[in-house]
């Protein structure tokens, strides 16, 4: 993710979007899986040096639907996520396992859905799962939900402002088209 304000309101609606390719990829993966097993998406918040988290995808994206809740308001669509583990895991416990499908990289290089084999995934999962964490987003929550709420107000400030000039340009350019 690009922010932790996302991983907050991801765990907070059990949605998650990714990029448009990204999406494709995950909308195929899972549609792909259905009825033979689960997609897990493993978290990492750009830069932070840990996975914060797995969270299993529950549905597929609905490219025609916009959370509207996310920090930047560039996603487009949405699906159901599960969240399994939410913990702060350094990326010192799993860089040994290294992707053949990412030129050998450690797992901690992956970028936006980089697909994890079969047994290098169940590596990592063991790890985040026995992994004795002592901070995890939830330490922050309440700070998040403060940023939220702040966001919001100052998009109601500013959303009639341009609702009112958008129905003004349209009347204009209804008059435009009688004459």
């Amino acid at each position: 993710s690009y922010s932790e304000d996302d991983i907050h309101r991801s765990i907070k609606y059990s949605i998650w979007c990714s990029t448009e390719h990204g999406n494709k990829r995950l909308d195929s993966a899972f549609r792909a899986m259905s009825g033979k097993g689960p997609v897990y998406l493993l978290f990492s918040v750009n830069g932070s040096g840990h996975f914060c988290g797995v969270a299993e995808m529950r549905s597929p994206v609905d490219y025609g639907t916009s959370a509207g809740v996310w920090a930047q308001d560039k996603w487009k669509g949405k699906f159901d996520v599960d969240w399994l583990f939410v913990k702060d895991v350094p990326n010192s416990q799993l860089r040994h396992i290294r992707l053949e499908n990412n030129d050998n990289k450690p797992v901690t290089n992956s970028r936006d859905t980089q697909e994890v084999p079969l047994e290098k995934a169940k590596q990592v999962l063991k790890i985040i799962a026995t992994y004795k964490h002592t901070t995890s987003i939830f330490d922050d929550f309440s700070h998040y939900e403060k940023r939220q709420e702040e966001e919001e107000e100052v998009r109601k400030t500013f959303e009639p402002a341009q609702i009112q000039n958008r129905s003004r340009l349209d009347q204009e350019r209804q008059n435009r088209n009688k004459q």
